[in-house]
């Protein structure tokens, strides 16, 4: 498999560049005071090496804000615990407006003491159907994947160019998508609450969900926007949502199932981040939920498969399945396993996360090198992206 991210980030830059969307945003009296020429001299590196420890940590954290109003917890923590990251959640039915409008006050605390002048990330779900975070005046009515999955490859490359165009509009450039999970059949699809139950699937086949999240992402890619490959190793045939429930294992996926293979097309596509699920795996690691498995983030995903890319975390806050863990336990636990980027949709865990992860990164030389390791991927992609 191929390891470099690259073709699809080149792609996002090229779309980004084009549309006049590198510059910070004017006005804004935190805009970090670079000069354009050392702007564009800033590599992850040099960038790295000007960060204290507490602004590294914060870039290994993804915290929700509503999407539809300006939350002052998620602006406060930008600044407190230097968060480099953040993303719209909930339901903004309102078009374009309220979720720029958040986006540019998101923005708008960056600067050299809050993140050293490093841009965030504003993600969001838009993946089709009933996961759309963002809709209203100025969004499609993206349908469903499974739908998507009818279409011609070319024809959903070029609709998810248009989409991506719509988030860039919202301030968005990160989209937590494509779901990259194969369900077995229409049939299963019943009995499969994350993925089948809403028609997140792009199809019954590892072909299809192949072919077609790959022109997914590269559409997004097209038009500026990152795209997420998820959730590795895959959803698609459990029985319960781990969003919802505890306890949550797949009992058929082995470390070199046939139902991986989208992840490694799109991978060997160049997705520059790929989403871990938090259920059980009883054949690949039966005592960690995958994004706490060093087995299947270090040896599967990054061994087997050789992504060097970002790795980010479903939902550690709220997901029933990760309720048996203290929010220090479940950041601790994920960058230990070699993950980069804690995802929290609630704001009220991240700081508990934070300082777990600040203190552990102070005292342990291993997990120090572990974080090290997790901020020069995040700030790559950034650097990629021309977010530096």
């Amino acid at each position: 498999m191929s390891s470099s991210p690259r073709p699809v980030l080149v792609a996002v830059a090229a779309a980004a560049l084009g549309a006049g969307l590198l510059a910070p945003a004017s006005g804004s009296a935190h805009a970090p005071a670079v000069s354009g020429r050392h702007q564009e001299t800033r590599t992850a590196a040099s960038v790295y090496r000007e960060m204290s420890l507490a602004q590294r940590v914060g870039q290994l954290f993804m915290v929700g804000t509503p999407a539809d109003r300006v939350d002052r917890r998620t602006r406060a923590q930008i600044h407190r615990f230097h968060v480099g990251n953040v993303m719209l959640t909930g339901r903004s039915y309102d078009g374009v407006r309220a979720p720029a409008r958040v986006s540019r006050a998101m923005r708008g605390e960056v600067d050299g003491r809050s993140t050293a002048g490093v841009r965030l990330f504003v993600a969001t779900d838009q993946e089709g159907g009933q996961v759309r975070v963002l809709q209203g005046p100025g969004f499609s009515d993206i349908p469903s994947a499974l739908e998507q999955g009818t279409w011609q490859p070319r024809r959903l490359r070029g609709a998810a160019k248009l989409w991506a165009g719509q988030l860039r509009r919202a301030g968005v450039n990160l989209d937590l998508a494509p779901v990259m999970d194969t369900v077995p059949s229409r049939r299963a699809a019943r009995h499969n609450p994350p993925i089948g139950r809403y028609d997140r699937e792009f199809g019954f086949t590892t072909k299809v969900v192949a072919r077609h999240g790959v022109a997914f992402l590269n559409g997004m890619a097209d038009g500026g926007v990152v795209p997420t490959a998820k959730h590795f190793p895959g959803l698609g045939r459990v029985h319960a949502n781990p969003d919802t429930h505890a306890g949550v294992t797949d009992r058929v996926t082995t470390r070199h199932d046939a139902y991986l293979r989208p992840f490694g097309a799109a991978i060997d596509a160049g997705v520059p981040i790929v989403m871990m699920s938090t259920a059980y795996y009883e054949h690949l690691d039966p005592r960690n939920p995958a994004a706490f498995s060093p087995f299947v983030v270090g040896t599967m995903l990054r061994g087997d498969l050789g992504f060097r890319g970002v790795v980010i975390s479903d939902d550690l806050a709220r997901a029933r399945q990760v309720a048996g863990f203290s929010p220090a336990g479940r950041a601790l636990r994920f960058i230990g396993a070699g993950g980069d980027i804690v995802l929290s949709v609630d704001a009220d865990p991240v700081g508990e996360m934070y300082r777990a992860v600040l203190e552990r990164a102070r005292t342990s030389e291993r997990f120090r090198a572990k974080v090290d390791a997790a901020v020069l991927r995040v700030l790559r992609a950034k650097q990629d992206r021309h977010l530096l």
